[in-house]
C-alpha cells in the first residue's frame, strides 16, 4: 500500500508539478493561454472557411505572400514604437484591442455590407486582360473584407500568442517555473482545441434550424466571432487582474529581483545566416529539417482546402468540417505529447526525428493519389460506401492531424535536442541563422512555388501532379538531413552520454516539485 500512494504521488508529481500556493499564478495564466488559444483555433478555421469557398484556395496562396507578411512588418514596427511610449500593461491592451475592435466591426458592418463594399464590377474588369493564374490575386482585391479578416486572424497567432502572451510569461515566469509550467501550458493549448472545435461544429450547424430566407452563414459568423470578442475581453480582465493581484506578490514577481545575464542573440541578415549555414554540416542539417517541414505542410495544405471546398461549397458545412479537424487534431496532440517522449527514449533521436516526414511523405502520397487518380478509382472506392473526393478530403484530413501532432511531439522536440551538443556560440548563432533562413523559407517557400505554378497553370487542381512531385523531393531532402544530422548528433554525443540523457530526463518525483 505503501508503494502504491508513493507511485501516485510520484505520477502526480510528474502530471502536475506544482505548489498549491503557485496556483494564484498558474491558473490565470492558464485561462489566458486558454482564451487565446480558443480564439486562433476559431479565427484559423473561419478565415479559410471565408476565403476559401468565397474565391477558391489560389486566394491564400497570394495573401499569404502579399497580405500577411507586409502586414506582419508594419505591425511589429508600429509595436516597437509603441513599447518606447506605453508601459508594459497598456501596451497589451494598446496591441489586442484593435483585433478585438475589427472582429467586432467585421460581423456587425463589413460582412452584413459585402456587396455593397466588394468592388465586384472593377475586380471583374481587372480580371479581363490579366491571366487566370492571377485570379487569386485579383481575389484579394475583389473580397477586400474577407482579407482583411484573413489578415488579422493569421497575425492572431503570432501577435498576441506568440508575442504578447509568452513576451508576457516569459517577464514574470521564473526559469525553475518554467521548466514546471511552459509544460501544463501546452496541454492548456490542445485542450483549447478540444472545446473550440465542437463549439464551432455547432454553430456551423445551425443553419438546419432557420427559416430559408436567412443567411445561415451570416448566423454563425456572429456567434463565432462573438465568443472571440468574450474570449479576448476575458483575456484582458485576466491580464487586469494579474496586474494587480499577483504581480504585486513578491512570491510570485519581483521587479528588483536580478536576473543572470543572456548572451544577446545576434542579429543576422540573409546573405550573413546562408554565409553561416555553409559553414558548418551541423546546422545546415538542422536548417534543411525546418524548411522541410514548412514547404511540405504547405503544399499539402493548399491542395486539401481545394478538395474541401469541392466537397463542402457550402461555408455552413466547411465550417463545421473544420471544427471536426480541429478537434481531432486536439485530441491526437495531447495522446502524442506522452507518446513522443517514449519513442525519443527507446528508439533515439534518429528514429524519433524520422518519423514526421515519414508521416507525411505516406499520407501525403496517398492524398495526393487520391486527388490525381480519382477519376480512375470510382469504381473500386464504391465498394466502400464513399467517394473519390470525400476519400482524399479524409486522407488530407489524417495527413494534417498525424503531420501537426507529430510537428509537435517529435519534431520539435528533436529539433531542440540537436543544439545540445554543440558549444555556446555555435548554439546561439545557429539558432539565429535557422530563425532567420528556415522561418522565412519554410514559411513562404511552399507559396512560392505554388504561386509560380498556379500562375502558368491556371488552378490548385492543374498543378497537383507538380506539387506532389515537389513535396516528395522536398521530404526525400528532409529525409537525408536527418540521416546524416543524426550520425553527427551521435558522435557528438558519445563523449558525453550521461550529460546528454540528464537533459533529456523528464522531471519526476521529488525533483518536479523542487
Amino acid at each position: 500500500m505503501t508503494e502504491k500512494t508513493a507511485e501516485f504521488g510520484k505520477l502526480r508529481s510528474f502530471f502536475w508539478p506544482v505548489y498549491a500556493y503557485e496556483l494564484k499564478k498558474l491558473l490565470p495564466m492558464l485561462m489566458m493561454f486558454f482564451f487565446i488559444n480558443f480564439n486562433y483555433t476559431i479565427l484559423r478555421d473561419t478565415k479559410d472557411t471565408l476565403v476559401v469557398t468565397a474565391s477558391g484556395p489560389e486566394t491564400i496562396l497570394f495573401l499569404k505572400t502579399w497580405g500577411v507578411a507586409p502586414c506582419a512588418v508594419i505591425f511589429l514596427l508600429v509595436y516597437a514604437k509603441l513599447s518606447n511610449m506605453l508601459s508594459r500593461e497598456k501596451l497589451f491592451y494598446a496591441a489586442i484591442t484593435p483585433f478585438l475592435a475589427f472582429f467586432a466591426l467585421f460581423v456587425l458592418v463589413l460582412y452584413p455590407n459585402r456587396e455593397a463594399l466588394h468592388p465586384t464590377v472593377s475586380a471583374d474588369y481587372i480580371q479581363s486582360f490579366l491571366p487566370l493564374g492571377l485570379h487569386g490575386l485579383v481575389s484579394v482585391y475583389r473580397e477586400w473584407t474577407y482579407s482583411l479578416f484573413y489578415i488579422f486572424a493569421e497575425l492572431w497567432g503570432s501577435a498576441v500568442l506568440s508575442l504578447m502572451f509568452w513576451g508576457f510569461a516569459n517577464e514574470i515566469t521564473r526559469v525553475t517555473e518554467s521548466k514546471r509550467f511552459y509544460t501544463l501550458f501546452g496541454l492548456g493549448a490542445n485542450i483549447a482545441m478540444l472545446v473550440s472545435g465542437p463549439a464551432i461544429i455547432y454553430f456551423s450547424n445551425i443553419r438546419q434550424g432557420l427559416p430559408a430566407d436567412v443567411d445561415a452563414w451570416q448566423m454563425t459568423l456572429n456567434y463565432l466571432v462573438g465568443m472571440v470578442v468574450l474570449a479576448g475581453l476575458s483575456t484582458i480582465a485576466i491580464y487586469w487582474w494579474m496586474n494587480r493581484n499577483v504581480l504585486t506578490d513578491a512570491r510570485f514577481y519581483d521587479p528588483t529581483e536580478e536576473k543572470k545575464a543572456k548572451k544577446s542573440k545576434p542579429k543576422m541578415g540573409i546573405m550573413e545566416s546562408f554565409a553561416y549555414l555553409a559553414k558548418s554540416k551541423y546546422i545546415l542539417s538542422i536548417a534543411i529539417l525546418v524548411i522541410g517541414y514548412g514547404i511540405a505542410i504547405n503544399l499539402v495544405e493548399v491542395t486539401w482546402k481545394g478538395q474541401l471546398k469541392l466537397q463542402y461549397p457550402n461555408p455552413n458545412a466547411y465550417s463545421a468540417f473544420m471544427g471536426q479537424f480541429s478537434t481531432f487534431t486536439g485530441a491526437m496532440t495531447i495522446i502524442m505529447l506522452f507518446v513522443g517522449g517514449f519513442i525519443i527514449r527507446k528508439k533515439g533521436w534518429g528514429f524519433a526525428a524520422m518519423v514526421t516526414p515519414a508521416v507525411l511523405m505516406i499520407t501525403g502520397g496517398l492524398f495526393f493519389a487520391f486527388v490525381i487518380f480519382r477519376d480512375n478509382l470510382g469504381a473500386y472506392i464504391a465498394y466502400l460506401g464513399t467517394t473519390p473526393l470525400m476519400l482524399a478530403v479524409v486522407f488530407g484530413m489524417l495527413q494534417n492531424i498525424l503531420s501537426k501532432s507529430t510537428k509537435y511531439s517529435l519534431f520539435d522536440p528533436t529539433k531542440e535536442m540537436s543544439y545540445i551538443p554543440l558549444d555556446q556560440e555555435q548554439k546561439v548563432k545557429g539558432k539565429a541563422a535557422i530563425d532567420v533562413v528556415g522561418a522565412r523559407l519554410g514559411k513562404s517557400g511552399g507559396a512560392f512555388i505554388q504561386q509560380g505554378l498556379v500562375i502558368v497553370l491556371g488552378t490548385v487542381a492543374a498543378i497537383t501532379p507538380y506539387v506532389a512531385a515537389t513535396m516528395l523531393v522536398v521530404i526525400v531532402a528532409w529525409m537525408w538531413a536527418v540521416r546524416s544530422l543524426n550520425k553527427q548528433f551521435v558522435a557528438l554525443t558519445a563523449e558525453q552520454p550521461k550529460a546528454t540523457e540528464a537533459k533529456e530526463m523528464p522531471l519526476t518525483g521529488a525533483k518536479a516539485s523542487a
